[in-house]
């Protein structure tokens, strides 16, 4: 099974752009990727500029709107995320609690479809 863990930082969404983490929670972030890898687990990973950098693009009446960054109101936003492979939830979730996040951050595992997991008809809408 695939999961996505999500690495939602406390207070990033204010981060400015340009933003540099602290090369100590670096370096324990290292470690933990490190201990992904070696168990065989890691499938991909990737940090995310700040939402300052970013933009969003929403949809209504068949129309894409762009907002650029920062968005009012963000109470959450991503900062980064992990894909591995594990056996089970629980093994995504021991995973998860293993990361040296830092106060008030938050980690979201979230399975990731495969497409077994859809019935036959989605399968073939989606050309398997």
């Amino acid at each position: 099974m695939q999961f996505l863990m999500l690495m939602i930082p406390a207070g990033y969404g204010e981060a400015k752009p340009n933003f540099q983490p602290d090369p100590k929670k670096v370096a324990a972030m290292a470690e933990y990727n490190q201990a992904l890898t070696e168990a065989g687990v890691l499938l991909a990973l990737n940090g995310l500029h700040p939402p300052s950098e970013g933009a969003r693009v929403s949809f209504a009446g068949g129309k894409a709107k762009v907002t650029d960054g920062p968005f009012p109101e963000t109470k959450e936003v991503v900062g980064g995320y992990w894909i591995i492979q594990v056996n089970s939830r629980a093994e995504a979730i021991e995973w998860a609690s293993r990361c040296p996040g830092s106060d008030n951050d938050t980690i979201e595992v979230r399975r990731i479809f495969e497409m077994e997991d859809y019935s036959p008809e989605v399968r073939e809408a989606a050309g398997h």
